[in-house]
């Protein structure tokens, strides 16, 4: 891997991603293979910061929904779900050599360090993965927004979005092969055509505080490496007038 177009950036990863074709659970060849595109990211000199969803596991606002937890309960199961998945990538890191630091918003001592802006900058500039779980510690916020929230907080210069279509379209590409795909549009257009990209609450703090949005599908072989790199991988969100 050549030099990299960007030195500090943040991976969002859906928890469904680390399922594989399962559906449900970690399975260990999506994290291993997750696990070595971070190592080719660090070995070629870039800071990385990742949040992943726990979705694969448990989805506390669906539970709440059919009456068996209340929301706020839910959504802490939910944020445990992201620790699970955070520690399933760690171990896939270290066996590939790689350091990593993982924060918890949550206070879980054993297992976590407990998030802080100033430490987790620390671990980026010292060349380790830094991994941001459960969210931001508080219920009725995604992981999209504690995403977006942790890139603007840590400096990256990039957040990426990795899901598994290859960027943002009008409608789901999967359902409706005639959706148009957007190389680049801004966060308005976003917002005003509920184009899915990241919720709401996400969106709107990129936007306020000009945080530039990458949605890229992570399982394209050497995308997220050539996204690095600076070449024009996926759906670019931004400030100003689509191309």
């Amino acid at each position: 891997m050549s030099d990299p177009h960007y030195r500090r950036i943040l991976l969002k990863l859906s928890g469904e991603a680390l399922a594989g074709a399962g559906g449900f659970g970690i399975d260990p060849a999506c994290s291993d293979r997750y696990a070595a595109d971070v190592q080719a990211l660090v070995r070629a000199g870039v800071e990385v910061a990742l949040v992943v969803g726990g979705g694969n596991i448990f989805r506390g606002a669906w539970l709440a929904q059919g009456g068996l937890v209340d929301r706020v309960a839910g959504d802490q199961m939910g944020m445990l779900a992201t620790v699970m998945n955070s520690l399933a990538l760690q171990d896939a890191l270290r066996r590939l050599g790689i350091k990593a630091d993982l924060y918890s918003a949550l206070a879980i001592q054993q297992i976590a360090l407990p998030y802080s802006r100033r430490a987790a900058v620390e671990s980026l500039e010292q060349g380790r993965v830094a991994l941001l779980a459960a969210g931001t510690g508080n219920p009725f916020f995604t992981t999209d927004s504690a995403a977006s929230l942790r890139a603007i907080e840590l400096g990256v210069e990039l957040l990426i979005k990795a899901t598994k279509v290859d960027g943002v379209y009008s409608d789901d590409p999967l359902a409706n092969p005639n959706a148009a795909f957007y190389p680049r549009l801004s966060y308005d257009r976003a917002l005003s055509e509920n184009l899915q990209v990241m919720d709401t609450t996400a969106i709107v703090l990129c936007r306020d505080h000009g945080m530039p949005l990458r949605v890229m599908n992570i399982n394209s072989p050497g995308a997220l490496q050539r996204l690095v790199q600076g070449e024009d991988v996926g759906s670019l969100v931004e400030s100003g007038d689509e191309a």
